[in-house]
């Protein structure tokens, strides 16, 4: 079996494509990541279990202007569908990619098309007006070529039921690999957080719509040297938490780490914070990646109160769910969280862990490609 997994972006910090990939190349099949080229990185690679090649585009350093980027979207498209010709299996994560895999499955019927959608595609934070119609046509007029479909929640997979008369997509949750994680100290060490201050970590994206801003906003507020926050990750957002980093003494800001390390960062936190708003549908039924990574790494969980990471949080009593997305709201949070016994919610996060890992997943992973045999 050869398998194209296809992502739309460098393939850096994309831990879902790299578990996926090393899951398949495990189980014999000989896989190779296609991605897109920055500079100073390597366009051919061998890792373990999968090789990686990142498509040069020749418009790469052309304007960012939205005609421009479709320009450049299209010729991503062309030349990996180029170099996708005699593989049998095109793994398209997200829907920028399926149109590559349709094209391949309309070159040959023999080949199997596997549509991995991270997020609620056609509902995501930001996409309006004519992009958001373009959207909805294009995943109505493709999904239906996909052999598989595999979604990220179970109310995202009921979404797709509902709007395509689909079978039910395959859940592959997105969760770390198991680990037995220690309590480490980094973020104590690299800022000179005192001991017996409690850390507030946010980890993931720095975009809108993630509740960043009212995590700030709540902090810059807050009359308690008890309490410090950081932050994460990177994105449009982090200028401005930089910003906010340099001129507070309770707010702390941590680049992005490689997937392989996440979690001794991680596990450097008292609590994990998922604040994500309800300002689109796929926010609202999201089970993010960095809930299963706080979990994973013994951390009790502050989350908003959206379908699917309320039912987890309430289901295994790993932490509180803010009953509003707002200063107020988080300040309640904390002090319900602080009421918790502490150490009956770390007995709790050690059972998680164990179902909600990747181990677990890759399970539901193999049984939807077996099923294309």
């Amino acid at each position: 079996m050869k398998v194209a997994n296809i992502v739309l972006n460098d393939f850096t910090n994309d831990s879902r494509v790299l578990k996926i990939s090393k899951t398949l190349g495990k189980s014999g099949a000989h896989v190779t990541v296609f991605a897109m080229h920055n500079e100073g990185l390597a366009e051919f690679s061998e890792e373990e279990f999968f090789t990686t090649q990142r498509v040069k585009l020749s418009s790469r350093k052309w304007s960012k202007r939205r005609i421009i980027q479709v320009v450049k979207y299209i010729e991503f498209i062309f030349r990996t569908f180029s170099r996708t010709k005699g593989y049998d299996h095109i793994h398209c994560n997200d829907l920028n990619s399926l149109p590559i895999g349709v094209m391949r499955k309309l070159a040959s019927s023999k080949v199997k098309l596997i549509y991995d959608a991270h997020e609620y595609e056609t509902e995501m934070n930001g996409v309006q007006g004519i992009e958001k119609k373009i959207i909805k046509v294009m995943e109505k007029l493709l999904i239906g070529f996909a052999d598989k479909v595999i979604t990220v929640s179970d109310s995202i997979a009921e979404e797709y039921v509902r709007l395509y008369n689909i079978e039910k997509p395959h859940l592959v949750l997105n969760c770390p690999a198991y680990i037995d994680v220690s309590k480490n100290n980094l973020f104590r060490d690299n800022f000179a957080i005192h001991a017996e201050q409690k850390i507030f970590l946010y980890q993931g994206a720095l975009n809108k719509g993630r509740g960043i801003e009212i995590l700030l906003e709540a902090f810059k507020k807050l009359n308690d040297s008890t309490k410090v926050l950081v932050i994460m990750g990177y994105g449009e957002l982090e200028k401005i938490v930089k910003l906010e980093a340099d001129n507070s003494q309770n707010i702390f800001f941590q680049p992005a780490v490689k997937p392989e390390v996440v979690l001794n960062y991680t596990s450097s936190a008292d609590f994990g914070v998922s604040f994500i708003e309800d300002s689109c549908l796929s926010y609202r039924y999201c089970l993010p990646n960095k809930m299963f990574e706080y979990t994973m790494a013994g951390l009790p969980v502050l989350v908003s109160n959206l379908v699917e990471m309320k039912k987890f949080v309430e289901e295994h009593s790993v932490g509180v769910v803010s009953d509003e997305n707002t200063v107020n709201g988080f300040y309640d949070a904390f002090s319900k969280i602080e009421e918790f016994d502490y150490e009956s919610l770390k007995s709790n996060l050690k059972k998680v862990r164990k179902s909600y890992c990747w181990e677990s997943q890759e399970v539901e992973l193999l049984k939807a490609y077996k099923e294309l045999v």
